[in-house]
């Protein structure tokens, strides 16, 4: 199943939301249609949440089914406390928008390669799995470049053959290329999937949908 939606009359919706199998994370005032959305398309759990007082909730997030890593800015961030078990790192580092900046499914998490050694080991502990630092389609910011289910995984056109056959290896996901919203490359920023369903952003296009669509659904 795939849904155009906006999340705060935005049409980059992966900048304002994080999900995964059972919980799905919007920011404050978002309107109760979306959150119906969510639940009922997704089967998730909504919880509306502020990081650093931003509604970038995507930018800002990464989770898998072992941990929710949120980056933190000195402020005194709350999380809802029934989380599935899951662990959960508030993690101060020089790259702090982690969202952007990991991709992760429960086999594996890529990174910027501008996080600390010490910050790897965090979001290694946290998530459970092999990370490692690299980019995707030569992007450093491997969290906007890519966006990862059960089902699969749709990457920025500017991965070649040879990196999407490394990242199916990797994450365990069939790997396909693509864009959403009319071009755009960064399609972290546009779509946002689970295995039950996939939203993109309201300019994605019929030829986008389809090629959306034949990776993640």
């Amino acid at each position: 199943m795939i849904k155009k939606i906006s999340i705060l009359k935005n049409n980059f919706i992966g900048l304002y939301a994080r999900v995964w199998e059972d919980i799905a994370f919007l920011p404050l005032g978002v309107e109760q249609e979306t959150v119906r959305e969510f639940e009922e398309s997704m089967g998730v759990r909504v919880e509306r949440v502020l990081i650093n007082q931003s509604y970038l909730i995507g930018s800002l997030m990464v989770m898998n089914s072992n941990g929710i890593i949120v980056a933190r800015n000195g402020t005194d961030e709350r999380l809802p406390e029934d989380l599935n078990g899951r662990n959960v790192l508030f993690l101060k580092d020089k790259i702090n928008a982690v969202g952007n900046d990991i991709i992760a499914n429960d086999r594996g998490a890529i990174i910027h390669r501008g996080f600390s050694a010490s910050s790897k080991k965090k979001i290694e502990d946290t998530l459970g799995v092999e990370v490692i630092k690299g980019t995707i389609g030569k992007i450093k910011t491997v969290g906007s470049a890519a966006v990862i289910s059960k089902r699969g995984m749709l990457v920025t056109p500017e991965a070649d053959e040879d990196e999407m056959k490394f990242l199916s290896e990797f994450f365990g996901v069939p790997v396909k290329s693509g864009t959403a919203n009319f071009g755009n490359i960064y399609v972290g920023s546009s779509v946002l999937a689970n295995s039950r369903a996939v939203f993109v952003g309201k300019e994605t296009t019929p030829i986008e949908i389809g090629r959306i669509d034949d990776v993640l659904s």
